[in-house]
């Protein structure tokens, strides 16, 4: 049996490996429910294993305003960037790239808080943007090579959509979410996001569904295993003290996400795209390296 210490060590670990998998349980959803609707199930689901969390643990709810601050966080770093990675990958942007992308969020949310929050990068910070930008131009530049088809621009704009969301999201909560009980502050992002939801299903999902064991099962994945195990070991992580190291552990996620979809889907990455994920890598660390030491 695993002492309290090294069971709170793998933590950060488990959450990563998890996290990494929710552009697998995307691609082997949408064959088969398109994705707005796939988000759909998955947010009203989650709300309900959610309001079931909240009868049993009974916390403090936030105030009107403390919630409307969620609901816009949900928007943000819930509906936008889940409907953004589910969409880029309906329209066949690979998965280890959409995930690469995403990986580039610790650098955007630096730039913006930069801009937005006045807050100084240091040197090593510049030179993690820069190899950033430049890792994500290798692997973009290798789109279309060999025997695939170029990914359409739609697609690109959807994970740029999504990416921004999130880094902006992530600051927005950091400004206005405090205080707030996260599993509360949990159910009302899940709730602005499952409105939203609706209605993009409504207005561009035909309803179509092509139920199958694939789709039952990566959809009980996503609710249970990211939508609450992930976010309850994200909230293991903040109450012990691992929130400021969080984002050091986002920059595995891009590689994980890599090997599974070369794994499972036979996605091909050739040696400059390789090159440029740990070059984006490499930015990644150098932009976070220093802020988890403060």
């Amino acid at each position: 049996m695993l002492n309290k210490q090294t069971q709170l060590a793998l933590v950060p670990w488990a959450f990563v490996g998890i996290w990494s998998t929710g552009f697998i349980g995307a691609k082997y959803a949408v064959p088969y429910m398109e994705p707005f609707s796939v988000l759909l199930i998955r947010m009203l689901l989650t709300l309900a294993v959610f309001g079931l969390l909240l009868w049993w643990r009974k916390p403090q709810w936030c105030s009107p305003t403390q919630a409307g601050h969620q609901l816009v966080v949900g928007f943000l770093v819930h509906a936008c960037y889940l409907g953004g990675v589910f969409a880029a990958i309906d329209w066949s942007l690979p998965a280890g790239l959409t995930a690469l992308i995403m990986g580039l969020q610790p650098i955007l949310t630096a730039f913006i808080s930069w801009i937005w929050l006045g807050e100084r990068l240091l040197k090593t910070q510049w030179i993690g943007l820069l190899l950033g930008f430049v890792g994500v131009l290798l692997v973009v530049s290798q789109n279309g090579s060999g025997e695939s088809e170029p990914v359409a621009l739609v697609a690109w704009a959807a994970a740029i959509v999504a990416l921004t969301a999130i880094s902006i999201g992530t600051l927005y909560q950091k400004r206005f979410g405090g205080g707030v009980d996260l599993m509360v502050g949990a159910f009302y992002q899940y709730l602005s996001t499952a409105a939203v939801m609706a209605i993009l299903a409504y207005q561009f999902d035909s309803g179509v569904v092509i139920w199958s064991a694939e789709l039952v099962l990566a959809i009980a994945w996503m609710v249970l295993a990211l939508s609450v195990v992930a976010i309850l070991l994200l909230m293991i992580m903040i109450r012990e003290g691992e929130a400021a190291k969080v984002a050091s552990y986002f920059y595995l996620v891009p590689i994980l996400t890599a090997v599974e979809a070369w794994f499972l889907f036979g996605e091909r990455l050739n040696g400059i795209a390789i090159c440029g994920i740990f070059v984006a890598v490499a930015g990644v660390y150098l932009t976070i390296k220093r802020q988890t030491k403060k």
